[in-house]
């Protein structure tokens, strides 16, 4: 049987970004820190982190943010980066503010450009992020692609025949997934990750893509009622899905 971790309640809650260990020391006198309906009293005591947590205590009168490790779904808007340094809007100010602070930080799991929106997954399980990323792992991201010209019946074939190369690399990309949405419309199923791979892709046949979406990655599709900007933290099991199909 997994042992349930503990740690102290002052670095818990400073590694959950609400203030210093000395701020802490000051919400738990204040009685504003409450674990199953009781004020505690003592910052220095360890306390047991499991994924109940967040039911279990508050802080300044709100259920505790999730404990590492911790998965979120975002709907990812147009217009906003993924890269911490990058400047411009980032996913990042689209989480709460104390969030930016956590230790371990939240990162995204892959990136999507500025230009794309859709699903993304931000994490702070380095473990579950490698997962979702390695080439051993074969996740498959689908990608709906909004196209400047008709598409010309041909694309499906060379995206699948896994010898298509993209300008300025050697190596052929892997066989993709074409699925025809409508005269200028598209999915792409695709298990790499190359730089604008999808808008190379479509260059690549003789076509530019105007708009980009992903709406799965893997087993995970992104929700109807999760609209642009929103997140949603994602329990273990709902994250497992990713690599279901």
């Amino acid at each position: 049987m997994t042992k349930t971790p503990t740690m102290r309640l002052d670095r818990l809650l400073a590694n959950l970004g609400y203030g210093s260990r000395k701020e802490m020391h000051g919400l738990v006198a204040d009685g504003e820190v409450i674990l199953d309906g009781v004020a505690l009293s003592d910052a220095n005591a360890r306390i047991a982190i499991g994924p109940d947590l967040p039911r279990r205590m508050t802080i300044l009168g709100a259920a505790i943010d999730p404990p590492p490790p911790m998965i979120l779904m975002l709907h990812k808007p147009l217009g906003v980066v993924c890269s911490h340094k990058e400047a411009g809007r980032r996913i990042y100010d689209l989480l709460p503010q104390r969030w930016r602070v956590r230790d371990p930080a939240l990162s995204s799991v892959g990136r999507l450009d500025k230009d794309t929106s859709g699903l993304l997954l931000i994490t702070d399980d380095g473990g579950f992020l490698h997962r979702v990323i390695s080439p051993k792992r074969h996740v498959a991201k689908s990608y709906v692609a909004t196209l400047d010209r008709p598409l010309n019946g041909l694309e499906g074939e060379v995206f699948a025949a896994g010898t298509l190369v993209l300008e300025g690399e050697d190596k052929p990309l892997l066989p993709a997934i074409l699925e025809p949405l409508g005269e200028r419309e598209a999915r792409l199923i695709i298990e790499e990750g190359r730089y604008h791979q999808v808008r190379r892709m479509f260059a690549a046949v003789g076509n530019h893509v105007t708009a980009l979406h992903r709406d799965r990655i893997g087993g995970l599709a992104l929700p109807d009622d999760l609209a642009a900007g929103e997140y949603r933290v994602l329990s273990a099991e709902t994250a497992e899905t990713v690599f279901g199909a």
